[in-house]
């Protein structure tokens, strides 16, 4: 089959390797579309995996071409929603259906072979069922709409008539917006370095949107902020933009060291500011009420996903796709798809 094989941070190639051997207990997937996360960029440029070589991806739909022995419930050709991460089940974590914060997980795509290729063996504990007449691209982007759902709900949801922010307008922010929305929120109030992705927010159903480093209105301070941008600058952005007793959640992943400015903490501190750390998108019985709902939102039309994709691409221009995301700064992308 053909897959995009990580050897070391830059060295990407495009190869034919094995079809992964199916094992009892798995359905083998012919992968239908696949996205680039966030956290493939600083994984196949600059960090590299947890082992070398590797297949990379894990925001991926696909269609079951085999089925292992013991699985039952599923047919030859269904659609799938895959989660990625593979919980150990047993850790105290675990137990408590924590499973965002197992100790001992396996995942696609970072600890195991993903899904730049053609073909994924995959547990029948990671399969999801996918509603009627669902586009792959949107199942492979339950991924990112449920780690936005997952973070709300770690800030205590959206009540009626409360105002919502997000800072860092890629797909996880856009979706965030959107929940907002269907959750209740009178207005959304979105950041951005990039007046593209400010356009999408609009289009994500945002009122009010700056451009970083823009003065905020005072009327205008949020009663829940989800942080998806990950930059020592926008995690002061966002607790100052908290409301009196507002939420601020967490889903960035800052490669810098983050220091809270003085202003930033006075305002924390005296306005009773509350900080949440969101990690991954998992809840029980695994992989959660994130995935089902999620699912069950693209599959009716009310979450909007085709907008965020401005790259549609075939395999075989992954190795020059990430080849440009190193080199052209000034490219515009959000959601990038690969069809193996």
């Amino acid at each position: 089959m053909r897959a995009a094989v990580l050897y070391a941070p830059g060295d990407i190639r495009l190869e034919n390797v094995p079809v992964p051997q199916l094992l009892s207990g798995h359905v083998k997937i012919r992968v239908a579309a696949v996205g680039v996360c966030g956290s493939d960029m600083p994984r196949m440029l600059i960090k590299g995996a947890h082992k070398m070589p590797l297949i990379c991806g894990h925001e991926f739909s696909g269609h079951i071409t085999e089925i292992g022995e013991g699985v039952e419930g599923f047919e030859i050709g269904e659609l799938v929603a895959i989660p990625p991460m593979l919980p150990c089940y047993k850790c105290d974590q675990c137990q408590q259906g924590q499973f965002s914060r197992c100790r001992d997980y396996d995942y696609f795509g970072s600890r195991r072979d993903g899904a730049y290729a053609e073909y994924v063996c995959v547990p029948v504990s990671n399969l999801l069922k996918t509603p009627k007449n669902i586009d792959p691209r949107a199942v492979a982007m339950t991924d990112p709409a449920s780690i936005a759902l997952h973070a709300i709900w770690k800030a205590g949801g959206m009540t009626m008539g409360q105002r919502g922010g997000v800072i860092g307008c890629g797909p996880i922010g856009l979706f965030a917006i959107q929940w907002m929305r269907l959750m209740g929120a009178s207005e959304v109030v979105a950041i951005d370095v990039s007046e593209e992705k400010l356009a999408m927010a609009r289009r994500a159903g945002a009122k009010h949107t700056f451009l970083a480093g823009a003065e905020i209105p005072a009327d205008l301070l949020c009663d829940t902020i989800v942080e998806a941008a990950g930059h020592p600058s926008s995690v002061n952005m966002a607790v100052k933009l908290a409301a009196p007793s507002g939420h601020v959640v967490f889903i960035g992943i800052p490669v810098a060291e983050v220091a809270l400015e003085n202003k930033t903490f006075q305002h924390f501190l005296r306005q009773e500011i509350s900080l949440h750390g969101s990690w991954n998108s998992f809840g029980s019985p695994y992989p959660g009420r994130q995935w089902t709902v999620t699912l069950d939102k693209l599959g009716s039309g009310e979450l909007e996903w085709e907008f965020m994709i401005t790259h549609d691409l075939d395999l075989a221009e992954l190795p020059g796709m990430f080849e440009k995301f190193r080199t052209d700064k000034s490219m515009f992308f959000s959601k990038v798809m690969f069809h193996p």
